[in-house]
């Protein structure tokens, strides 16, 4: 039997994205360096065994007020938006702590272009899978999963999650099923997903949901962001919402401890059945972030790479891979470009040799696209997993009461 024809990934990105997403404080460059290995290594340019295209590029729109205030409130915008407010030389006074804008979220010049560009960025991504244009998506200059409804938040200054959830879960004429669409939103960034799990979460103890949030993440005393929406599930408390769902880990997360815990992911995805999902690939849980809290890897069983893979082959759905937090360009470039050869099904072998290129210093000393994993002990033992294992079991019951009552 003939196969489908492929559809080209979609991949968001132009010169303007790149410059304003470098501009961003708490990541200066980064776009830069994550584009120019990706071009460097030609993934642009690849193309399948009959000689179709892998990837349609695309030029991101702005966003207009009228797409932001899909989600977040008209004061938020009118200050953030207004360049006279948000630029580096001016004061940072009490109207601009209020709305978010100081601390790890200080104001920078082109933030109103910044804001705009970047939701119009994943918005655009949006588009190409609505359209049917593409079944994969990518735009890593996305993924602002801390930016709040009113204020900005842990480097994040725009809730594009957010808008790409509620643009995704709305019907359009190509539509074939009689259910709404369902989106599944997983966060695999190192710290939790609490701008996008709070727009989403809901103590209705009746119905159904068409929007899911899981959110695996580091949680300890003091650790970012301190949200009560950030422990395992408790099916017995009052506040309990099964489409909105957290797997916190310990120090020195591994391999090891991803490969345990996937069951549990495509468990509740079997369940909710989704018709999109939002991935956001943080990776700031990898081995070499100056965070240094996991013990991630890019390659090997239960690794970055092979979860994003175990997405592109096995799950159906259409598929929107966003970026996050990262804080070694250079690492966060090698993963991006890596998940980006996973996503168009020509992987990277991971002892690939880094292009000759303007950021080529960057990668010493192996050269290499390959993420290891280094000597942390992994403190996830088999007890507190079997502790994770019997939440979600729990969970997962009262999910699958919830959607077959609807």
């Amino acid at each position: 039997m003939e196969q489908p024809r492929r559809k080209p990934v979609a991949y968001v990105v132009s010169e303007e994205l790149v410059k304003l997403s470098s501009l961003l404080p708490s990541n200066k460059n980064r776009s830069f360096v994550v584009h120019s290995l990706i071009s460097a290594l030609r993934l642009p340019h690849l193309q399948s065994i009959d000689g179709e295209k892998c990837f349609q590029i695309l030029r991101p729109g702005r966003a207009s007020p009228k797409d932001l205030l899909v989600y977040h409130t008209r004061e938020y915008l009118e200050y953030a938006l207004n360049p006279s407010n948000v630029t580096e030389l001016s004061p940072e006074g009490l109207q601009g702590a209020e709305f978010g804008l100081e601390d790890d979220c200080p104001p920078f010049r082109g933030l109103r272009e910044y804001i705009q560009l970047v939701a119009g960025a994943t918005l655009t991504a949006v588009g190409a899978l609505k359209d049917d244009i593409a079944d994969i998506a990518i735009c890593w200059d996305g993924g602002r999963h801390h930016a709040q409804k009113s204020h900005a938040s842990g480097f994040c200054y725009v809730a594009d999650c957010v808008l790409a959830i509620l643009a995704l879960r709305r019907p359009t004429s190509l539509t074939v099923s009689s259910r709404k669409p369902r989106v599944m939103y997983l966060d695999l960034d190192l710290h939790f997903s609490d701008g996008v799990s709070q727009a989403f979460y809901s103590t209705s103890s009746t119905g159904a949901s068409q929007v899911l949030t899981l959110s695996i993440h580091h949680a300890s005393p003091g650790f970012f962001p301190i949200s009560t929406l950030s422990g395992l599930p408790d099916t017995d408390a009052s506040s309990f919402d099964p489409f909105c769902l957290s797997l916190p880990l310990r120090q020195g997360a591994s391999n090891r401890t991803f490969l345990r815990i996937w069951p549990i992911v495509e468990r509740i995805r079997d369940i909710f059945d989704p018709d999109y999902f939002v991935i956001q690939c943080g990776v700031d849980g990898l081995a070499g972030d100056p965070l240094a809290t996991w013990n991630w890897s890019l390659g090997g069983e239960g690794s970055l790479g092979w979860c994003v893979g175990r997405i592109v082959d096995r799950w159906q759905g259409k598929k929107l891979f966003l970026g996050g937090g990262g804080y070694n360009s250079a690492n966060a470039a090698r993963a991006w470009a890596h998940l980006t050869s996973i996503a168009a099904a020509k992987p990277l072998p991971l002892d690939t040799e880094i292009p000759d290129h303007r950021a080529f210093p960057l990668y010493q000393p192996s050269f290499t696209l390959d993420i290891a994993a280094g000597n942390m002990q992994d403190h996830n033992t088999e007890e507190y997993i079997q502790t994770v294992e019997a939440c979600f079991e729990n969970a997962s019951a009262v999910l699958r009461s919830r959607l077959v009552s609807m």
